[in-house]
Order: C-alpha cells, then sequence, then structure tokens
C-alpha cells in the first residue's frame, strides 16, 4: 500500500532527523533506591493522643545532594560523582521515606503534613548534610543533623552519623553502605525520639 504524499513526507523527515537528535546520556541499568529495615507488619493499627503523634518532614539538603547522583568526595575541597550511580529520585525523599517507616515501625503514631489537618504533638525536621562516598576512608556516610519541636515550644537538636566500609568504590558496593548507613541512622533517630 502506498502512503499519499501528505503522510509520507512527515515520516520522510522524521527518518532523516533521527541520526542528528540525541535522547541524552545512556541511562544507568538500574537505579538505587533505600529499603527500611524495620518495617510495620501488615494490618498493623494504632491509636495516639493527638500530642503524641509525629510528622517526619522532608529534610533539607545542600547543593550537591539536589541531584539523584551519588556523591564522591576526596579531600576537603574535591567533589565528584559515582560513576554509572544514580537515585531513583532525590536523596532526602528516600531518607525521608526511610526515617517515616522506621519510626512508625518503632510504635509511634506518624501522621502526613500533606494528608492531615490535625496538629501534630512533634515535628521532625532536620538536614542532610552528607549522604555519600568518603574516597579518603573508602566508606559509605551518612550525616544528619535533626531538630524535635515538641509541646511547650520546646526544641531539641542532635547530629547524627554513620559510616561503612565499602570494598570498592563503585555502584555495586555504594548501594548496599549508603543503605546500611541510612538505616542506622534512622534507627538512632526513631530511638533517640522514643526517649533513648
Amino acid at each position: 500500500m502506498t502512503l499519499p504524499f501528505r503522510s509520507a513526507l512527515p515520516l520522510a523527515l522524521l527518518a532523516s532527523l533521527s541520526g542528528c537528535i540525541s535522547f541524552g546520556p545512556k541511562p544507568p541499568e538500574s537505579l538505587l533506591t533505600l529499603t527500611a529495615a524495620q518495617v510495620r507488619a501488615e494490618g498493623t493499627t494504632r491509636t495516639a493522643a493527638q500530642s503524641e503523634t509525629v510528622i517526619v518532614s522532608l529534610p533539607t539538603v545542600p547543593q550537591e545532594l539536589r541531584v539523584t547522583r551519588v556523591p564522591v568526595r576526596t579531600g576537603a575541597t574535591e567533589l565528584a560523582y559515582l560513576k554509572d550511580a544514580q537515585w531513583v529520585e532525590q536523596p532526602n525523599a528516600l531518607f525521608g521515606r526511610l526515617l517515616t517507616e522506621t519510626i512508625a515501625a518503632s510504635g509511634r503514631v506518624v501522621i502526613d503534613a500533606r494528608q492531615t489537618t490535625f496538629e501534630p504533638g512533634i515535628v521532625l525536621t532536620g538536614q542532610l548534610q552528607s549522604f555519600g562516598i568518603d574516597a579518603d576512608r573508602t566508606e559509605a556516610v551518612i550525616v544528619y543533623d535533626a531538630a524535635l519541636a515538641g509541646p511547650g515550644s520546646t526544641v531539641r537538636t542532635r547530629r547524627f552519623e554513620a559510616r561503612a566500609p565499602i570494598a570498592e568504590i563503585d555502584v555495586e558496593a555504594a548501594g548496599p553502605a549508603l543503605n546500611q548507613v541510612a538505616n542506622q541512622v534512622a534507627g538512632e533517630v526513631a530511638a533517640w525520639l522514643n526517649g533513648g
């Protein structure tokens, strides 16, 4: 079957341009994500006074973490990004969800600020200062500065840091090590929130 001239022309033009158009760099074979080590059991229900509920705010991040890539630091002033390593979304969103799940698994009632009109009893905010690879020490590292605002306008702050050795500075070693340190800090934050 022969195409009418009007239909064939755009197809021929598209075919001639296909060699000139670049659709960006080749995407990685897989994307990194974080998985909570402590999760709520299916069907878990909890009740708490409104003053005991918790809201976990999305952590703020410095410019180096406002991307979906994994930073690698060398010395005090050099920063690069790990080849072929890419998060499924920005690391503060991933860590915020992991933190929420870990706190909820610890027994607290966690509510989402975007889905409720309740006044929370406790608000957890913080900044994810570092989340990447320390090349000098061959370690995955996370540094999270947390702030808890509770009833009566009291505010408590604490810095959390965790490190894990990695055999090689590559995506295969970095992913599990970063998941490990993220879970360690999330567990420590949950314990702190619960009075530990």
